[in-house]
């Protein structure tokens, strides 16, 4: 029963190593899991019953933690995704405004070069009229 007991947690290791991918968190589960059954003396049925729930438990709940990782991971990749599509919209939407802000302000000046050319006129007709007596 002893060697039953030693080779199904064998098996379950290896299967648990199998399934998750090399992880110091994931080795060090595996070590401990390793170490107690190296450790400790023949139990009872029951307590076998026992440790294999908690067993299960835990290929369950590392389960759980690896869809939730991989979730999250995917989440995050759609939200920096979502976030850089924003950022690029941003962005040229602000140049587009500068680029407006320009033309304006090219139009503004040439206005007022024409303005100054035509005061400019206006001055040189009014300093020749007022020289004229």
């Amino acid at each position: 029963m002893d060697m039953e007991r030693g080779e199904t947690m064998r098996k379950r290791m290896r299967s648990v190593e199998e399934k998750e991918s090399p992880d110091v968190v994931d080795g060090a589960i595996v070590e401990v899991a390793e170490e107690d059954t190296e450790t400790n003396p023949p139990v009872s049925e029951h307590m076998e019953v026992s440790m294999n729930q908690i067993l299960e438990k835990i290929d369950q709940f590392t389960q759980q933690v690896s869809e939730l990782l991989e979730s999250g991971k995917s989440f995050l990749r759609e939200l920096t995704t979502e976030f850089e599509e924003r950022m690029i919209a941003i962005h040229k939407e602000q140049m587009e405004k500068w680029q407006e802000e320009i033309k304006e302000l090219r139009l503004l000046d040439a206005s007022n070069e024409e303005i100054n050319a035509l005061l400019q006129h206006a001055q040189v007709l009014l300093h020749s009229v007022h020289n004229d007596p």
